[in-house]
């Protein structure tokens, strides 16, 4: 059920606290010190790119446009934000803070990027920032100005911290929800935008009108791909003239609410024929996948299962010459299917802790796999993709057939089939103890 995302704040913020206190304590810190992120400038220029804060920032707060702003934590305490506002005329300074977010902080306005630095001796007195009382997390070339670099970002903190945003709050799943929801209605837009013939680029235009969303606030870039482009994974251009028959359509797009992410992909037949066919097919096959998610689950078991059922699509369809298990053995299905199954999903697309356990080691991934990007056993509350894709990649299909049994490959069907990319079906879930709730099948339902 959606839930206003407002009203879970004030628990989210403790909950945070508490979690950070445990990892000071543990990491023998007295205080940390989280910077939003300093504005980068492109080379012999003024020209600034698109500003992406800290995630470990934006965990505690929704400023996804306030460079050079500080949090202290400090275990006992109240959090400090000094909340940089600057008097600019050239920029639109940030807005007052916000009930619904600032009564939870001390709040300390600063009018310039360095002034939260001469503020630090009033809440941490007896601190010395030399020899490591207080960790410093970000990458603010001020930090370096008044941290030793082994305080920076210490490794054994940072791990515990990404080891708590793996389990996601009631706040931020409502933030993700929220975004599912924005994104299936610009996905719903995208897709008549490509029914009615229109160019890659006037699609991702579409797409962006009807999630109010500027290329800046995507939380990647979308993919919006026609026909054969569908094969290249992360297709990044967007051909602005229309092509002349569109046969199949690939986006891969999501959006954000208060810095959380959503990351949904849907593929789509212009008409009726055997290319639809292989989308239905494997869209039924990305919900079985999904419905076995639960808390419990080794994700790695997951990734190889869908392997092997894309092998089954492979030879139902007649695309291999040979058995299903043998182009899973022999690594023909990896030809047709290269990447991973998913990944954690929050403040970042490609969301933290997704290859080590709760101790912090490593979770190797299975041989012969190299790109899955998580490895865990799944746990209640870990937010994460579903994302089983078959396509026609002509660098992988060449190597085969150099490298391995041609004859492994029906190449006729396979050339009838190329012209159309390759399909994904990407979901967004919320594992439960029993089960796991998919945001995006839910927020499509909705519209």
């Amino acid at each position: 059920m959606e839930q206003n995302y407002q009203s879970l704040y004030a628990e989210h913020v403790s909950t945070s606290q508490k979690r950070w206190e445990l990892a000071l304590e543990a990491e023998d810190f007295m205080a940390a010190l989280v910077h939003s992120g300093t504005p980068m400038f492109s080379f012999l220029d003024d020209y600034q790119y698109a500003f992406r804060a800290n995630p470990h920032f934006l965990s505690w707060l929704p400023l996804t446009h306030h460079p050079d702003s500080a949090l202290l934590i400090r275990p006992g305490s109240k959090p400090v934000l000094f909340y940089y506002q600057p008097e600019d005329y050239w920029h639109l300074a940030p807005s007052d803070p916000e009930a619904w977010w600032a009564d939870h902080f001390e709040i300390e306005v600063v009018r310039d990027p360095a002034e939260w630095s001469r503020r630090l001796d009033k809440y941490l007195p007896d601190a010395d920032l030399k020899m490591g009382d207080v960790a410093a997390i970000g990458d603010s070339r001020s930090l370096r100005e008044l941290f030793k670099k082994k305080w920076i970002n210490p490794e054994g903190l940072v791990t515990r911290i990404h080891l708590t945003r793996s389990r996601k709050t009631p706040y931020e799943i409502a933030c993700i929800e929220a975004s599912a929801r924005l994104a299936a209605r610009a996905h719903v837009a995208a897709e008549t935008a490509f029914r009615e013939g229109c160019s890659e680029y006037d699609i991702h235009l579409r797409y962006l009108a009807a999630c109010q969303h500027t290329d800046a606030e995507l939380p990647y870039g979308n993919i919006v791909a026609l026909n054969s482009h569908g094969s290249v994974l992360h297709y990044q251009a967007r051909d602005q003239q229309a092509t002349d028959q569109s046969l199949s359509f690939l986006i891969d797009g999501g959006c954000t609410v208060n810095a959380y992410a959503s990351d949904i992909t849907r593929t789509y037949a212009s008409e009726a024929g055997e290319f639809a066919e292989l989308v239905a097919a494997m869209d039924n096959m990305q919900q079985e996948l999904t419905g076995q998610v639960c808390a419990g689950l080794d994700y790695k078991v997951l990734h190889l299962l869908t392997h092997r059922r894309i092998a089954a699509l492979l030879e139902a369809f007649e695309i291999v010459n040979v058995t299903a298990e043998e182009a899973y053995e022999t690594g023909l299905s990896s030809v047709f299917y290269p990447h991973g199954l998913g990944h954690f999903l929050g403040l970042q697309t490609h969301d933290v802790a997704g290859l080590i356990d709760n101790d912090g080691k490593e979770i190797p991934r299975p041989e012969g796999h190299p790109f899955l990007r998580l490895t865990r056993v799944l746990e209640a509350d870990n937010v994460l993709t579903i994302e089983p894709g078959l396509y026609f990649i002509e660098p992988l299909l060449r190597q085969w057939r150099t490298e391995h049994n041609p004859a492994a490959i029906n190449w006729s069907k396979v050339d009838a089939l190329a012209p159309y990319g390759g399909i994904r079906i990407e979901d967004n879930v919320v594992v439960t103890e029993g089960g796991c709730d998919n945001l995006t099948r839910r927020a499509f339902a909705e519209l």
